[in-house]
C-alpha cells in the first residue's frame, strides 16, 4: 500500500494482478487499483479531476485526464473519505503509475493533491 497526505488529503493506494482478465501471451496484463480519500483538514473538499501518468517497463508512457473518478466528483466534510476502484492495463507485467486530483475546497480556493508513484506488478515478478 502506498499512502500520501497533500493539502491535508490523505490518499491511499492498493493494487491487485487481474490474473483471469490478463493474457500474457498477448503481452495483456490487466491490474485494478483501489483508492481511499481521506479529508483531514477542516473544511470541505471535492475532488474535479484526475490526472495519470502510467507507465510500463518498456517505458511506455500512458497519460489519462478527466473529469472527477468513476464517474463521480465527490465532496468530502472534514474526516470523511471515499474509496474506488479502477483499472488499467499493461503490455508487460510491471509498471508504474502516478497522478494527482484536482481539487476544490470549500471556500473556492483549488489545489491539487499529488498522488506518489505506485508499482503495478504480476505475483512473484518483484522481490
Amino acid at each position: 500500500m502506498t499512502q500520501a497526505q497533500r493539502n491535508n488529503i490523505q490518499v491511499n493506494v492498493e493494487t491487485r494482478y487481474i490474473e483471469d482478465q490478463s493474457n500474457a501471451e498477448q503481452n495483456c496484463y490487466v491490474f485494478a487499483y483501489t483508492i481511499t480519500i481521506k479529508n483531514k483538514g477542516e473544511q470541505s473538499a471535492q475532488l474535479l479531476s484526475r490526472h495519470w501518468v502510467i507507465t510500463d517497463s518498456n517505458h511506455k508512457v500512458q497519460e489519462f485526464s478527466g473529469d472527477g473518478v468513476v464517474g463521480e466528483q465527490p465532496v468530502l466534510k472534514p474526516g470523511e473519505q471515499f474509496v474506488y476502484t479502477s483499472g488499467t492495463m499493461l503490455e508487460t507485467s510491471v509498471g508504474i503509475m502516478k497522478g494527482s486530483y484536482q481539487m476544490q475546497a470549500g471556500d473556492g480556493s483549488q489545489f491539487d493533491t499529488a498522488i506518489d508513484e505506485f508499482v503495478l506488478s504480476t505475483p512473484r515478478v518483484l522481490h
